[in-house]
């Protein structure tokens, strides 16, 4: 069994939990207190990367990076998201560069899908 079906329910999972929290979060800024701005922050990452998620659950047949692409993005949104989420809540993130650390797991996510452009599944 390939990576990318393993990864494959794994993606689906996320795509769902992230699109969740993203709902919740934008409900917590549009109502929320001073901080609103972290739950916004953090609510755009989820919404975003949730339906990106979904696509690369869907196009595990033909992207070869889509394992590690979703792999990525998950850990770079928990990461991100989490840190601006513990920040809102706690007062304190989750450890120091948490948030940039999960920026650049996303990035780094989205350029693994543009590799899948040299790296395509043979029909």
């Amino acid at each position: 069994m390939s990576l990318n079906a393993r990864m494959e329910p794994v993606l689906y999972l996320f795509a769902g939990l992230f699109g969740v929290a993203g709902v919740a979060l934008a409900a917590l800024a549009a109502h929320g207190g001073g901080e609103a701005n972290l739950a916004a922050s953090a609510s755009a990452m989820c919404l975003a990367h949730a339906p990106a998620l979904l696509a690369l659950a869907l196009g595990t047949a033909k992207l070869k990076t889509a394992w590690l692409a979703g792999f990525l993005m998950i850990v770079g949104t928990l990461l991100f998201a989490g840190d601006l989420v513990t920040l809102r809540f706690t007062g304190t993130g989750l450890f120091p560069y948490a948030a940039p650390t999960g920026g650049w797991g996303m990035m780094l996510g989205w350029l693994a899908v543009s590799v899948s452009a040299f790296f395509r599944v043979r029909a």
